[in-house]
């Protein structure tokens, strides 16, 4: 059977049934008809019958009327009919009148027994596709409401269709515990020993539709349970989410090395985000002494200041987190003592929540949430602080780590120029200044000897000479000489000319910068002209240096072959990286096989 074949039996099943089924009877004028026709119908039936066989026969006929009527009307239409078939069934029998009281009898019963037997099949057969209308509706709410976005919405047309199927005034499905009042009677939905909300319908419901709402209730109860569970599913997500994007705000300002006065803030705005608390605070301890770091409270409330101190006496969230170096709460704080306490007194703080910052094993800081309302936070609140104070402890502990790095790479730099200053003077103050003496010397002895003596001393003045220029040339690459007379504006410009690369240079350095930044940009320019003469195949390089009140920029780019690599070994680039870096500088190198280098040099002014 194919399935539009299928789906039309259903439809025509589900008419007849609906027919039959009917909580009313058809109307009377109908019955009327009814019976008129199929007794009309059996007399016509009968008389043609009566041709082949005797009417006596056939007297069973008259009874078909009899039953549909019963079936389908009441007791009264049925006795009409009844009595009037057996008047029929009398008239065309040969028996006359003796045969009336008989027929009477056998029509009445059959047509008792038909109307008691069709309407206890029709009370079944109206309760049973009730049920089934209860089972569709319970099915249609759970799909409708657990599937909705807005819950409440989804109740209240819940509450609506359950009103209409159950042919109520009006229906409502709250998951409050509401009372009921003269016009609305409250039905208790219960999910175990607990109140999941009340179904509200009309207070004088008549007893079929009191039982026809009553035997919904537990699908109800099901059905609230549900949608209590999701909405508490719906939060704990929701929750779970907000916390997940906050953490990974702050964690991502850590991972780009932000420094910590940059995500401090960030960190408390994103924490109070997450948790959904009107209060948190990040505190510094030093000394017994605490520091607000950072701060955020709701707009329209009094709030504290980045700045504030305060003893870490008394018995409070900071007292605690000092003391044990643990995750800490207070319930209520109008038991907790101590000057931050009275401040989150006088912000409505009613409960709190603080974890430690810990860097290097040692409490240096703890991060506070409070809530303004009147309750505990919730257990697992503990744990989330301490995820962004973890955070915190990460991004103070790095930029602690980068100070201290960049601290001793500055001493390693500075003492390597130092080092390379003391060759410088003790080669012109000691070395040079002898083998300039001597030279003076011998020109004296030359001056008095004669013949192969005097072409002696000769020589030997001209070798002291030569030794004299090469001690300068290596005093110079020590530590320029220029530089330290003119800045670094005039000592790239000498390097340019000694450059074996012809040099396009654009300098406008017009004034003089602090001697590590000079010294640092020197040998960055040193370096790189030298590395283009050896490997780079160049016909030109370009160089551009500049400054202004924050910073100083340098580029160097050339034509040649490229491929250079920073960390490349021997290269001397990571070295250049490692001074520039010792500045605060920075130095980017781009060296595309084919396409020449490009160094580019930023160094702050301040650093």
């Amino acid at each position: 059977m194919s399935p539009s074949t299928t789906t039309r039996w259903q439809t025509l099943y589900r008419r007849f049934l609906a027919l039959v089924v009917r909580p009313t009877a058809p109307p009377i004028w109908l019955g009327v008809l009814v019976a008129a026709g199929f007794i009309a119908a059996e007399l016509v039936l009968v008389e043609q019958l009566k041709r082949v066989a005797p009417e006596n026969a056939f007297g069973a006929v008259f009874l078909l009327g009899v039953l549909v009527v019963s079936a389908g009307w009441g007791f009264g239409l049925a006795v009409a009919t009844s009595l009037a078939s057996a008047a029929v069934y009398v008239y065309i029998h040969s028996e006359g009148a003796d045969s009336f009281v008989p027929a009477v009898l056998v029509f009445l019963s059959l047509a008792l027994l038909a109307n008691v037997l069709a309407g206890q099949a029709r009370l079944r057969a109206l309760e049973a596709e009730q049920r089934r209308l209860e089972a569709d509706l319970s099915a249609e709410l759970a799909r409708s409401t657990l599937r909705a976005e807005d819950l409440n919405a989804a109740l209240d047309a819940a509450g609506c269709r359950l009103a209409d199927v159950l042919d109520l005034p009006f229906a409502v499905l709250d998951p409050s515990d509401v009372p009921g009042d003269d016009g609305r009677a409250a039905i208790t939905l219960r999910d175990g020993g607990e109140v999941v909300g009340r179904l509200m319908v009309p207070a004088n419901l008549p007893a079929a539709a009191r039982q026809r709402v009553e035997r919904m209730v537990p699908s109800l109860e099901a059905l609230m349970a549900a949608t209590r569970d999701r909405q508490e599913i719906t939060a704990a997500l929701t929750a779970l989410v907000k916390q997940q994007a906050a953490l990974r705000a702050v964690a991502t300002l850590v991972a780009r090395g932000a420094e910590p006065s940059e995500v401090y803030p960030v960190a408390v705005s994103e924490l109070a985000r997450g948790l959904g608390v009107e209060h948190v605070t990040l505190v510094g301890y030093d000394d017994g002494v605490g520091v607000v770091l950072a701060t955020r409270d709701s707009p329209d409330r009094a709030t504290m200041i980045v700045g504030e101190q305060f003893p870490l006496a008394g018995d409070n969230l900071s007292a605690q987190v000092v003391r044990t170096g643990e995750p800490a709460r207070i319930d209520d704080y109008s038991t907790a003592k101590g000057a931050i306490a009275d401040r989150m007194r006088g912000l409505n703080v009613c409960s709190g929540v603080g974890a430690p910052v810990i860097v290097d094993g040692k409490v240096r800081g703890g991060l506070m949430v409070g809530s303004i309302v009147a309750e505990p936070l919730p257990p697992e609140t503990e744990h989330q602080v301490g995820d962004f104070a973890d955070l915190l402890a990460t991004a103070i502990s790095n930029a602690e780590n980068r100070a201290a790095l960049k601290a001793s790479r500055a001493r390693i730099v500075a003492a390597a120029d130092e080092a390379r200053r003391g060759f410088e003077r003790d080669l012109h103050d000691g070395a040079q200044q002898r083998i300039v003496s001597l030279g003076l010397q011998l020109r004296a002895l030359e001056t008095s000897a004669q013949g192969s003596t005097r072409e002696g001393i000769d020589r030997a003045v001209t070798d002291l000479m030569e030794v004299h220029e090469h001690l300068q040339e290596i005093s110079r690459g020590i530590h320029p000489a220029i530089l330290s007379r003119g800045g670094l504006g005039p000592a790239i410009k000498t390097l340019a000319r000694r450059s074996a690369v012809p040099v396009v240079l654009d300098a406008g350095m017009d004034r003089r910068l602090p001697e590590s930044i000079e010294v640092a940009a020197y040998y960055v320019v040193a370096e790189a002209l030298t590395n283009t003469a050896k490997y780079a195949q160049a016909s030109e390089i370009q160089l551009h240096a500049s400054c202004d009140d924050h910073e100083l920029r340098m580029t160097i780019s050339d034509d040649g072959v490229g491929g250079a690599v920073a960390d490349a070994g021997g290269s001397g680039l990571i070295g250049l990286k490692d001074r520039v870096e010792a500045v605060s500088g920075r130095m980017e190198i781009a060296s595309p096989a084919g396409a020449g280098t490009t160094l580019t040099v930023t160094i702050p002014l301040g650093g």
